[in-house]
């Protein structure tokens, strides 16, 4: 069996990621959705609330699965029998820290390759950190993320 890991954040899951799970798709047996835990970042959303909403989005697509991811993504990996990393890539500029990444996990792991999947132009200029500002300040999200995720963010800002 020929199975993926998409790791990230997802905080929040945009159309842009649901388009990167669904190319994925087409290419892997299965897909592991990783939803990372960063003390680096401060989330919008707990894992436990970024799970659950990929879980209402994704629900019972074939071939999907969710879990959290804490520790080396290589070891994760491994411990799934992925034989293979997917990163989406929006513009030059993701490359750079991407390949620097990849590189890295390589050298960690050689039995791991990265395959980076492009979204489609429309979800380019689409990320997690964009939606949560336009969020923040009022503005309407609701062309960029699932209807579920728009609820919970106006349900979250909302108090």
């Amino acid at each position: 069996m020929r199975r993926a890991i998409y790791p990230g954040s997802f905080d929040p899951v945009t159309n842009g990621h649901l388009d990167v799970i669904e190319r994925a798709r087409r290419l892997f047996d299965e897909v592991i959705v990783a939803v990372a835990h960063n003390d680096q970042k401060q989330p919008f959303f707990s894992l436990e609330e970024r799970l659950e909403l990929l879980q209402k989005v994704i629900g019972d697509r074939d071939h999907v699965k969710l879990a959290p991811l804490d520790g080396l993504l290589v070891d994760f990996a491994i411990a799934q029998k992925s034989t293979a990393v997917i990163r989406g890539l929006r513009a030059i500029s993701d490359f750079e820290f991407e390949f620097q990444m990849a590189l890295m996990n390589r050298k960690l792991e050689a039995s791991v390759e990265t395959i980076f999947l492009m979204p489609k132009e429309e979800y380019t200029y689409l990320s997690s950190r964009i939606v949560k500002e336009i969020a923040r300040l009022g503005g309407d999200i609701s062309q960029f993320v699932p209807v579920c995720v728009a609820t919970a963010f106006e349900k979250k800002l909302k108090g």
